[in-house]
């Protein structure tokens, strides 16, 4: 766990924290004359802390040489093999006195711990990903079908961009809304993933604090720019079903364009707090995450300061963000449900119904796992697993998941996979 941490030398003397600190508690209790000298001899195995000369000139030297050679350093490792041995000699030169006190010597840590991590500045290096909690020793077997989804993922959402930028008949609102999805899905699956499957197969847990927080950013960028994607898909079949005369003129290329770019500057721009936060957090002593990816509430959990705020401004962007997309959508769709039915004839009813199915089903899915998530998330404590498991297949299910159903739901996109595939001329003969 040493290795995992550096040192940040303020007033570029390393000493002024370490073995200033050392030096000042062995030479505090020195005695200054014979006297007290014959008094220190006679309690001294009543068990009082006291350092020897010896010890006091041993630690006065290595701080003399930490000086010298740390003196133009502005960070220093602590696996730094000459570093590693002068602290080691630091331990054994205060430690020379083996009749200490037990509870001394535990104060005396406490203080030397605290003066450590608040005046020099003591941070992790890396984070260390451990898995799903609890199941360790089997989580291996969890990789087969993780896999299989993110392969899913890639290729059915591929299939997808590849149809929809062929087939003109696709080149529509409806499914251009789609492939961008398809693009979200794959950068959100793949930020993720691959990491994931690194831990399992490979047992690569470490990861470098600049990756974990980009990791956090890529995450909730894209898990907020597929909610916005699916507030535009719901505008656009709400356009279509009750006003279908002024559709045409209200949902153009531009609208597309614009909207798309609108939900990618909301969200790309909203979520930079997150990891800036988290970043300016102080990391000192821990670096396990009980996790197979950087999750923003998991990295924050480590800061040894204050995260109220990294608290506040995540509850924040879930409610304003994410919960005023859940709202819309569904007042979306319930005005869409209110003007079906108000329909005399039931093929209409029954054709815009289908419309919105495989849409609908997509949105019941992705909200509800996020709702799910957060509730499993306050009972964290009694069932770690749980939450960090929804996590995890909220990330990859949802890419797997879209292109499926709108292939299963919507005939146009079926008949142009079959053309992309070379299978059109096969069904057609059939």
């Amino acid at each position: 766990m040493v290795g995992n941490h550096e040192f940040r030398i303020s007033d570029s003397v390393i000493t002024l924290t370490l073995a200033g600190n050392m030096y000042n508690e062995a030479t505090k209790h020195q005695p200054r004359n014979p006297l007290e000298k014959k008094q220190v001899d006679r309690t001294s195995n009543k068990g009082n802390t006291k350092a020897s000369p010896r010890a006091a000139k041993k630690v006065d030297r290595i701080s003399r040489q930490l000086k010298v050679h740390y003196a133009k350093k502005d960070r220093v490792s602590v696996g730094e093999p000459h570093f590693s041995t002068l602290l080691a000699e630091l331990t054994t030169a205060f430690s020379l006195n083996p009749q200490a006190d037990a509870e001394n010597r535990t104060s005396h840590d406490m203080d030397f711990s605290w003066c450590t991590t608040n005046s020099s500045g003591f941070q992790v290096s890396e984070f260390i990903l451990m898995g799903l909690p609890g199941i360790h020793e089997w989580q291996h077997w969890l990789s087969l079908p993780m896999a299989l989804l993110y392969f899913i993922a890639l290729g059915a959402n591929l299939l997808v961009l590849i149809t929809i930028y062929h087939d003109p008949i696709l080149h529509h609102p409806m499914y251009q809304f789609l492939a961008v999805l398809a693009v979200i899905d794959i950068g959100l699956a793949t930020t993720s993933m691959p990491k994931i499957l690194a831990i399992l197969w490979f047992d690569a847990k470490s990861i470098s604090l600049p990756e974990c927080f980009a990791q956090i950013y890529a995450i909730h960028s894209f898990m907020c720019m597929e909610s916005g994607i699916f507030l535009c898909m719901a505008v656009d079949r709400y356009v279509a079903i009750c006003y279908p005369l002024q559709y045409s003129s209200i949902v153009t290329e531009a609208f597309v364009t614009k909207t798309t770019l609108t939900m990618v500057l909301r969200n790309g721009l909203l979520t930079i707090p997150v990891p800036v936060l988290a970043a300016q957090r102080h990391y000192c002593s821990r670096n396990k995450i009980e996790h197979c990816l950087c999750s923003n509430l998991g990295v924050i959990s480590l800061a040894c300061d204050d995260i109220t705020v990294n608290r506040f401004y995540q509850l924040a962007l879930a409610w304003l963000v994410v919960g005023s997309d859940m709202v819309l959508v569904f007042a979306s769709y319930a005005l869409i449900i209110r003007s079906v039915l108000r329909l005399n004839s039931a093929e209409a009813t029954s054709k815009a119904l289908s419309t919105c199915s495989s849409h609908l089903i997509l949105i019941l899915f992705f909200y509800t796992a996020i709702v799910l998530l957060s509730v499993t998330h306050l009972a964290r404590r009694k069932f770690p697993l749980i939450p960090v498991l929804l996590n995890v297949l909220h990330i990859v299910i949802p890419p797997s998941l879209n292109p499926m159903v709108y292939a299963l739901r919507t005939q146009e996109l079926r008949v142009g996979f079959q053309r992309v595939l070379g299978l059109g001329e096969y069904v057609f003969r059939k």
